[in-house]
């Protein structure tokens, strides 16, 4: 066994792509989620551990991590972070301040928490990957979406700071930049769109995981 991977978020369309690709390659797999039957959706595989948690609750990223590290024979060696969401309206001056300050605590709190709960079973491991999730437009923005582009960038700053302070452990850390990814849900919302650009899950899961097996890559904001 490779070792154990934290996936949080992975239960959602991507989520649940990054899960069966890691356990694939043979990880030790632990997935939170907020509920029994979106758990319940990932089904039943040797390796895969998960639990029932809030993710924006300190007590509840320090309960998966605990669970991550129960297993001594497969040492926590990644972190795949994935929670977030998207919401777009108004500009800025029509958008109330609560609108903006949910996208940032969607997309940045539980980003934090895990990280922050699950770093020292990395540190004590002796290094490993952290991959966290951006947005394409956190650096190429549109009109309507202050509050999400705010966050998303957010979270590029969150890995530059995360990949300078954990060098000297060892830990890599790096983060995507999808654009739209083509998931049940988004072709939902928009039920008339060219999804010839779209972004297949598996193949960002391809990329996920290989950031967790491949030394020497960190710091990185990589387009996929």
């Amino acid at each position: 066994m490779t070792g154990t991977v934290v996936i949080a978020g992975g239960t959602g369309g991507l989520g649940s792509a990054v899960t069966a690709e890691f356990l694939g390659a043979g990880w030790r797999v632990v997935v939170p989620g907020r509920s029994e039957g979106a758990l319940a959706a990932l089904g039943v595989a040797d390796g895969l551990e998960t639990l029932v948690v809030d993710l924006g609750d300190p007590a509840g990223a320090a309960e998966v991590a605990r669970v991550a590290g129960a297993d001594a024979g497969a040492p926590v060696r990644a972190l795949v972070n994935l929670v977030g969401g998207f919401a777009s309206g108004a500009r800025v001056h029509e958008t109330p301040i609560e609108e903006f300050e949910a996208q940032l605590t969607l997309n940045l709190r539980p980003t934090y928490l895990v990280t922050q709960a699950v770093l020292p079973h990395l540190i004590a491991a002796g290094g490993g990957s952290i991959t966290c999730t951006s947005s394409g437009s956190a650096v190429k923005p549109f009109s309507g979406a202050a509050g999400y582009i705010t966050a998303k960038a957010g979270v590029l700053a969150f890995v530059d700071a995360l990949a300078v302070e954990y060098a000297k452990d060892h830990i890599r850390v790096n983060a995507i930049l999808p654009g739209t990814i083509d998931t049940a849900a988004n072709r939902r919302a928009r039920p008339n769109a060219d999804t010839s650009t779209w972004s297949p899950p598996a193949q960002i899961a391809t990329v996920l995981r290989l950031l967790a097996e491949t030394p020497g890559v960190t710091g990185a904001h990589l387009p996929v």
